[in-house]
């Protein structure tokens, strides 16, 4: 392989030609080791030499010992866990249960569908959601019903924010509801397909019988939502779905038309046991609420509550 010293995860995945939730599902199950810089994963080359070496000769056998990086003489974290989302608060709530748990949160930047998809194939252990369902105007429940089926979960609130239209600084174009979008002088930038923001705007799009073909930049995608505000700001784009936070973040005007519930799923099991009384903890404890509180444009006031619980 290459002489560099570190990987991130999309080079690897490029380098190795598999996607992006393969590598997680190895960094979670411990065969690909990894050390984070910052909100980033890395892969060390030397790990990664070793994890192909490995596959090369199929020396690998199915005890499960302790994985040791030979390079630094010190034991491997084993009990990672994957938190899959993007909102900034994932990040603060990673640092609590790395701080007050045995865990060792790693993160995938994933939309929520995808996500979800994602922990039905086994591939990432928290899940946040923010999925609207134009039929029954609920949250999150609809999908993973659909999605999780045969699986025992919990569903418990994360925090609430409010999701609508980005727009340039002043609102030149009136843009005040979901039907304005649809206008041909109006230019989109659109999120990824199973992103969150991406299937708001589609049942927008769908109960108000207005043809995602109608609407100019509509394949046009980003894939965070400071992406999509800041391709309002550079003029790129005159509007687009996503969050209030990143709209201040960017300086760019927001338009409000629905709260998100903001939800994280974790598969019941006896593995997960642990790991979801953290999370409770974690949740309902002053100071993780007062962190969150503190960014301002999220609520808090259903945060640990459980939405949704399986037998």
């Amino acid at each position: 392989m290459s002489k560099e010293l570190s990987y991130t995860i999309e080079e690897v995945s490029q380098l190795l030609k598999v996607s992006k939730l393969t590598l997680y599902d190895l960094v979670k199950k411990g065969e690909l080791p990894v050390f984070r810089v910052g909100r980033q994963m890395r892969i060390d080359a030397v790990d990664l030499d070793h994890y192909i070496n490995n596959q090369k000769t199929n020396q690998r056998t199915n005890i499960k010992a302790p994985v040791v990086d030979s390079h630094r003489n010190e034991k491997r974290e084993t009990n990672n866990i994957i938190i899959s989302g993007q909102d900034m608060v994932l990040d603060i709530l990673s640092k609590h249960i790395e701080k007050n748990s045995s865990y060792k949160p790693l993160r995938s930047y994933n939309g929520s569908l995808n996500s979800l998809i994602s922990m039905y194939n086994g591939e990432c252990d928290i899940v946040s959601l923010h999925l609207f369902d134009g039929d029954s105007g609920e949250f999150n429940i609809p999908y993973i019903k659909k999605i999780l089926v045969g699986f025992p979960y919990i569903l418990l609130n994360l925090l609430s924010r409010k999701a609508g239209i980005y727009v340039k600084k002043g609102n030149p174009l009136n843009v005040t509801t979901w039907t304005d979008l649809n206008q041909g002088h109006l230019k989109i930038v659109n999120r990824e397909k199973g992103s969150g923001a991406r299937i708001l705007l589609d049942e927008q799009l769908r109960l108000h019988q207005i043809p995602s073909r109608n609407i100019h930049g509509y394949d046009h995608e980003e894939t965070n939502h400071l992406s999509v505000a800041s391709a309002i700001f550079s003029g790129a784009a005159d509007v687009g779905v996503g969050i209030e936070k990143a709209a201040k973040i960017v300086g760019i005007d927001f338009i409000p038309l629905i709260t998100e519930r903001y939800d994280l799923v974790i598969l019941k099991n006896s593995e997960t046991e642990q790991l979801i009384r953290a999370l409770k903890n974690i949740l309902s404890s002053r100071q993780f609420q007062s962190e969150i509180n503190s960014l301002g444009d999220y609520d808090t006031s259903q945060t640990g509550k459980i939405i949704y619980e399986t037998n």
